[in-house]
């Protein structure tokens, strides 16, 4: 968040707009957790912080094509947003793996889920469920459908290219993918494996 408003000062961005507003994950409603799981990390609920299968992939992928794929879990996405910088080096990577397992050591998944929920980047200036619910369709974070909260799931992996109020086709398209994986997955009944809504 730091990063993009200093860079919005540095180019005198008159348009940069900085919203975002914390929210427990009880007010954020099931359906975007479960995307983003279904979208970015279906092994979340199973692994202690790096997805094994999913880095042996993209390494094999990288090895044959000039467009680097990553295959970074959620824990380890927290573990950059929060404590580090953007870039890649080794060095970042190295400092990534560190607190991706003080991360998984120190919190449950329901913790992970909820800081993941709340500093994402849905948008430009756009950080959290509920200011980008909000800000691209209306409502709160507690209210988001099942198709609103596929397309901000659609939308992370590169929110300053894809935008959530107008999808692109390919944006429609990643959405129409993550709601059958959704339901795949078993719906929100999957989030109690995590213990994401305890009773």
């Amino acid at each position: 968040m730091a990063e993009t408003q200093i860079a919005a000062w540095t180019r005198r961005d008159s348009s940069f707009v900085f919203r975002h507003s914390w929210v427990d994950l009880r007010r954020i409603s099931p359906n975007l957790p479960l995307a983003v799981v279904a979208s970015e990390d279906q092994r979340f609920p199973e692994h202690w912080g790096f997805d094994v299968a999913a880095i042996e992939k993209a390494y094999a992928l990288n090895q044959r094509s000039h467009k680097v794929r990553g295959a970074s879990t959620i824990s380890q996405q927290v573990a950059k947003n929060l404590f580090l910088w953007s870039g890649r080096s080794y060095f970042r990577k190295g400092l990534e793996a560190y607190f991706t397992v003080l991360i998984e050591g120190c919190w449950p998944k329901r913790r992970i889920l909820e800081v993941y929920l709340n500093i994402a980047e849905f948008g430009y200036g756009t950080y959290g469920a509920e200011a980008a619910a909000q800000r691209f369709f209306h409502v709160s974070a507690a209210r988001l459908s099942r198709s609103d909260a596929a397309v901000l799931a659609a939308v992370l992996p590169s929110p300053e290219h894809f935008s959530a109020t107008a999808p692109s086709r390919y944006v429609q398209q990643r959405r129409d993918w993550i709601l059958g994986q959704m339901q795949a997955l078993g719906g929100p009944a999957m989030l109690d494996e995590i213990d994401a809504y305890p009773h």
